[in-house]
């Protein structure tokens, strides 16, 4: 009797427990399969603005919050050295221009030696013919024809010598000219280099810079974005990024529109990895954007990899080991295809009318 009893409360427990076990079927549902993302929101072609030289900021043409056309002045930066440069550039270059084109003294002399060489060669030229014709005649001495025959010699190697020395200096003062010319360009590119101008038509949404701060070639001033164009930009994790492509569905969600989905578009893929988080940057674009967005936005993202309209699915917490399922022929090995964080698809194992159960936690 006393062995029946307990025998009774045995099989009594053993019921209840199996009562209480939650109990479902496969259904046939509409199956989606997407990487997750974190997602945050910045302005199209966004980028900060860096002064190529070193100064003092003296004037902030714009607020944070403007909007700004390409090529608006953003910036002043005040530096004495540019101006001074510039204006020893342009002497120099006037210089060099009097120089070449002969108004100065240096091609003029040598012009002026030509001349002379000219008239001294002629004058030479015309002894010496006379003295040969005389010598030919046996008429006058031998040294007397040499003499005018070195003379005649000699006025012709100082024409050619001066010549050459007339093209070399011509020659060097075009070359000094070019350089002026380059110098004072430089000059003028140096000086405009102090005035920070926007690239892009868009909105100023950051100054890191006041009025009297040093500024520097190596911290950013400013950061300028679009101001009608917003972008999704989603860090992958490494394991997921092979199974994304260009034009992928990515449903966003945005921390500050709640449970408001808003549906995108992957338009971009960063091919090199972030080694601090081990995941890649990819960007999406809205198709349907909310009214406002601000820089910085932060919220989460699935990138849809595939989709079925419909299979037969159980949810993810019915697996066992992630190859079985619970059914009341005991544990069933089970082949699956796409998941998500809720639901899994069943290819092999069960169908619609097995019963499967909840295992144990």
């Amino acid at each position: 009797m006393k062995y029946f009893l307990l025998f009774t409360i045995f099989s009594f427990l053993l019921c209840s427990c199996a009562k209480k076990r939650e109990q479902i079927y496969p259904e046939k549902l509409p199956m989606t399969e997407s990487v997750y993302a974190s997602a945050t929101v910045q302005p199209d072609s966004m980028y900060q603005a860096y002064s190529v030289a070193m100064g003092i900021l003296d004037k902030i043409w714009v607020e944070e919050g403007d909007k700004v056309a390409k090529g608006d002045q953003i910036l002043q930066i005040t530096n004495t050295s540019p101006e001074l440069n510039q204006k020893n550039a342009r002497l120099a270059l006037e210089l060099a221009k009097k120089n070449y084109s002969g108004t100065a003294a240096v091609l003029s002399s040598i012009e002026d030696e030509i001349q002379a060489a000219k008239l001294q060669l002629k004058n030479d030229s015309i002894n010496y013919n006379r003295q040969k014709k005389l010598w030919n005649q046996n008429i006058g001495s031998k040294v007397e024809f040499d003499n005018k025959k070195l003379a005649y010699e000699l006025s012709q190697n100082q024409l050619e010598l001066l010549k050459k020395k007339f093209d070399q200096a011509k020659n060097q003062l075009e070359t000094q000219l070019r350089q002026a010319e380059n110098n004072y360009k430089t000059s003028l590119t140096t000086t405009n280099d102090f005035t920070i101008k926007s690239k892009i038509k868009g909105t100023v949404y950051a100054l890191y810079k006041n009025p009297g701060e040093i500024v520097n070639t190596v911290e950013p001033v400013a950061t300028i974005g679009k101001s009608d164009m917003f972008v999704v930009e989603l860090l992958v994790d490494e394991v997921d990024i092979v199974k994304l492509h260009i034009g992928q569905k990515v449903f966003i969600t945005l921390d500050s529109y709640g449970e408001t989905v808003f549906e995108g578009t992957l338009d971009k893929i960063y091919p090199r990895k972030d080694e601090r988080s081990q995941t890649f940057k990819v960007e999406a674009l809205f198709n349907d954007p909310p009214e406002t967005l601000y820089p910085g936005l932060s919220g989460e993202g699935n990138i849809v990899i595939a989709e079925k309209k419909e299979t037969l699915v159980i949810p993810k917490t019915y697996l066992i080991n992630g190859s079985k399922v619970l059914t009341d022929e005991g544990e069933t090995s089970v082949t699956i295809g796409l998941e998500n964080m809720v639901l899994v698809e069943i290819l092999d194992g069960i169908n619609e009318n097995t019963a499967i159960y909840k295992p144990e936690p």
